[in-house]
């Protein structure tokens, strides 16, 4: 089982990504806004767009630094229970957001290609066709990736890839004795695994998040929540990353 501990700060000085092995793919649980916004009294929602004008921020951080694909835990299956003036905030926040003409430059700039994994049917049609059009916008986009987990769950994503299989059992396209890894990861929302994986806001949970892919990720857990997160902890995390021994069982 893959150990789960805290990040530890380390000296700025030993976060120069040149002497350090850059991880491909990471996934981070953008957790802590709400609370980000409860300490400045203000209303939770406020909170909510800061964390979605940090995300703006990572793009950079990772274009630079040489990250290939995020996977962003934004929106999961257990969110659809906030309450309905925070829900409706969100859904305009979303809305605005994969609409904005500027956010979009900015994405045809780093030419960075966009999906969306999870239930996303279940949002409002209007957020659902924002989704689809920005997926649609950035098709050809080569230079990285970044996947939105929304209305995303782990064990959510492991019974919808074990549907699937089923229909293709029912049809005749599969026999049960061809299941295998392979067959398994094709049929989930995303195969790609992340190397290490961030929760910021101070919570010590993996709470449903790629529960499959991240079966030998590392895990980093840190106190700030999501709108305070700078690119020095990002730098921190892959140095420590960097130190720890990834021995796969052997």
């Amino acid at each position: 089982m893959t150990e789960l501990s805290e990040s530890k700060a380390v000296d700025t000085n030993d976060t120069n990504t040149s002497s350090m092995d850059v991880p491909k793919h990471i996934g981070i649980i953008l957790d802590g806004n709400r609370r980000f916004a409860k300490r400045l009294m203000m209303k939770p929602w406020k909170g909510h767009e800061w964390g979605a004008k940090k995300i703006e921020k990572l793009f950079e951080w990772c274009k630079e630094i040489g990250i290939d694909e995020l996977t962003l835990y934004t929106f999961s299956m257990q969110n659809f229970n906030r309450p309905k003036e925070e829900f409706d905030m969100l859904m305009k926040i979303f809305r605005e957001t994969f609409s904005d003409k500027r956010l979009r430059e900015n994405i045809r700039k780093y030419d960075l290609k966009v999906n969306f994994i999870g239930r996303i049917h279940l949002f409002p049609k209007d957020v659902y066709d924002a989704m689809l059009d920005l997926m649609e916008f950035t098709r050809d986009h080569k230079s990285y990736k970044v996947n939105f987990a929304m209305a995303y769950g782990g064990q959510e994503e492991i019974i919808d890839a074990t549907r699937k299989i089923a229909e293709k059992i029912k049809s005749g396209d599969l026999s049960p004795e061809q299941i295998n890894k392979e067959i398994f990861e094709d049929n989930l929302y995303m195969k790609d695994q992340p190397a290490f994986i961030i929760r910021t806001g101070g919570d010590h949970r993996t709470s449903n998040f790629l529960i499959w892919q991240s079966w030998y990720s590392e895990w980093f857990f840190l106190q700030k929540t999501w709108p305070e997160f700078e690119k020095e902890d990002l730098l921190q995390c892959i140095s420590q990353f960097n130190k720890r021994e990834r021995r796969f069982g052997k």
